[in-house]
């Protein structure tokens, strides 16, 4: 999205195909997707162009977990499929009630049940957990030539690793961005949002960005950590095959990172290279106490 006032064009398009008001539309969140509060209690969501296929999975899988018994955040009932605005699929939702966001132990719990699941009669797809990185790199615009070739090699390298991971917990459906900010804590209810990462895949990739926030970024207590294990009942720290899916979590955040610092040098370029030297062995062991970007 690229600001407010575009934004605010694809909303007020799309609450006029589908006969709803944007009087006095809110911005939540504007990102590579847009949230906006509109009155009587719902959320518009804007994806990114040619997201048609994403954004009405993602409105299967809500409907899907809450007929497992899954507390999810609810799409608008007669709204069945994304309304396409300029390339832009857009998506209504019930605004859930006050909350906060989740902590490691609240999302445990949710992702065990998830986990748990049958697979759905739906196509959902296999998890990708390498996609739109290649781009990244390239556009990483305060990268030198030396620091995007490296970073083209590790791409290389934990594709292949990833090929040949060994055995873990049974393949399932799978979050695929299984953070506190993915999980809304009300008094009474804990739900999961923001389905569009998911897919098939090992379930600990849902674990790894919890370990990763532990062991990585040092944001995750020791007492949190042995919270988040507990409530899910697995610690994927001890599977020999962590270190890999740790490796690609990593690249992602720091690739991440990288675009914001293109967009923005003053604000992210410092994190985004203090990243990369980490993952270049610069900055002595794990946790690198890393910042968020956003």
């Amino acid at each position: 999205m690229s600001n407010i006032e575009d934004s605010h064009a694809l909303l007020l398009k799309a609450c006029a195909t589908v006969g709803l008001s944007a009087t006095g539309a809110e911005p939540i969140r504007i990102g590579e997707n847009a949230l906006w509060r509109l009155p009587l209690g719902i959320v518009a969501r804007i994806s990114r162009p040619g997201q048609s296929a994403a954004a009405g999975r993602e409105l299967a899988v809500a409907r899907w977990l809450r007929n497992c018994g899954v507390p999810a955040v609810r799409p608008l009932e007669h709204l069945r499929e994304p309304v396409d605005v300029d390339n832009n699929p857009v998506t209504f939702w019930h605004e859930l009630p006050p909350h906060r966001p989740g902590t490691a132990a609240d999302i445990a719990p949710l992702l065990r049940r998830v986990h748990e699941l049958a697979i759905p009669d739906f196509p959902l797809g296999h998890l990708d957990p390498f996609v739109r990185l290649a781009v990244r790199i390239d556009g990483a615009a305060t990268l030198d030539d030396t620091q995007r070739q490296w970073l083209r090699d590790r791409l290389a390298d934990l594709q292949a690793a990833w090929l040949s991971l060994p055995a873990g917990l049974p393949p399932s459906v799978i979050h695929g961005d299984a953070w506190g900010g993915n999980v809304a804590v009300t008094p009474t209810t804990t739900y999961l949002l923001d389905f569009e990462r998911t897919s098939l895949g090992p379930p600990e990739w849902d674990l790894t960005a919890t370990a990763v926030g532990f062991g990585t970024f040092g944001t995750v207590s020791d007492s949190e950590y042995t919270a988040f294990c507990e409530a899910y009942g697995a610690d994927v720290m001890t599977w020999t095959g962590y270190p890999v899916l740790r490796s690609i979590r990593e690249l992602r955040v720091t690739c991440f990172a990288l675009q914001h610092a293109a967009a923005d040098p003053a604000r992210h370029r410092a994190e985004a290279h203090y990243r990369l030297s980490c993952l270049q062995g610069q900055n002595g062991p794990r946790p690198w106490g890393w910042t968020a970007v956003s």
